[in-house]
């Protein structure tokens, strides 16, 4: 399946006008920000740990000379990136390219090595079953995929060790539990809470004076992350009883979700959620 970027329309128009603008695009997959944002006249500093994306960031280089460059790093690794900026966009989640090759072994579709490493390098899925308890990897299951009887079913794959996602998909007696427990495996392997907090962290710093970060989520986890992130920052801090002498940090400017239109062009914008911020000083 081609890769359709998700509400890329309601990201663009929150950003407005961005010619001449630096633009961090945390999240490079396939370069369809990158690409928009570049055609909108922009400089696009991108980021994505997975090597699979480096010929389309080249291709990308080539193309807008001098406007384009690329990090081949985690999106938690933006605060390298010493001068501030005017836009830092997350594209969360996992891309379509990744689900559909199955030898990534992302997807419970096809028969794969039990894999999941967005930056090809590290510990496996199935070494992560091999290496934690079944005690952690219930929690893994319960925390991120909110499997109910995450005890059992984590004693029950801990004892098979399965090394392929057909193997770990026949261990899974309820259908609905299949792909929340393909989504915790995958959100533990790549520590996706972890960069996402660190990332975020950073956003501060590196954003002007009414520079803009928008995220866009698509599971209830990272967008529970992105709201109470927003939240802190959109809220004076001080004592309640005082009256308010300072304003936030941060304004919310936007939180959207796809229209109809999108989600009859693209179904994987089912569960996409936006949400923008400006800095205000």
């Amino acid at each position: 399946m081609k890769h359709i970027p998700v509400l890329l329309n309601s990201v663009i128009k929150a950003l407005g006008d961005v010619r001449g603008r630096k633009i961090i695009d945390a999240t490079f997959g396939a370069g369809g920000y990158s690409r928009a944002f570049l055609d909108a006249g922009a400089e696009v500093v991108a980021f994505d740990k997975d090597p699979n994306v480096i010929s389309d960031a080249e291709d990308l280089r080539t193309g807008y000379k001098g406007r384009f460059s690329f990090v081949n790093k985690a999106f938690s690794n933006i605060s390298e990136l010493k001068e501030q900026v005017d836009a830092i966009v997350f594209d969360l989640g996992i891309s379509s390219m990744q689900i559909d090759t199955p030898s990534r072994g992302f997807s419970f579709r096809w028969d794969g090595p039990l894999d999941m490493r967005m930056s090809e390098s590290g510990e496996t899925a199935a070494d992560l079953i091999k290496n934690l308890s079944a005690q952690d990897l219930a929690d893994v299951l319960r925390d991120y995929g909110d499997i109910k009887k995450a005890t059992v079913l984590a004693n029950k794959i801990k004892k098979a060790n399965p090394e392929t996602t057909f193997e770990l998909k026949e261990l899974i007696n309820n259908p609905k539990d299949i792909a929340p427990v393909f989504q915790a495996l995958r959100i533990a392997v790549n520590d996706e809470m972890g960069e996402l907090e660190t990332a975020l962290d950073s956003v501060p710093d590196l954003l002007k004076t009414g520079g803009k970060c928008i995220c866009v989520t698509f599971h209830s986890l990272e967008d529970r992350v992105v709201k109470n992130k927003f939240k802190k920052w959109t809220t004076v801090a001080g004592d309640p009883r005082l009256p308010v002498i300072a304003e936030a940090q941060f304004k919310l400017i936007k939180s959207e979700t796809p229209g109809k239109k999108e989600l009859s062009d693209n179904p994987r914008a089912r569960s996409a959620h936006m949400r923008a911020v400006i800095k205000s000083y």
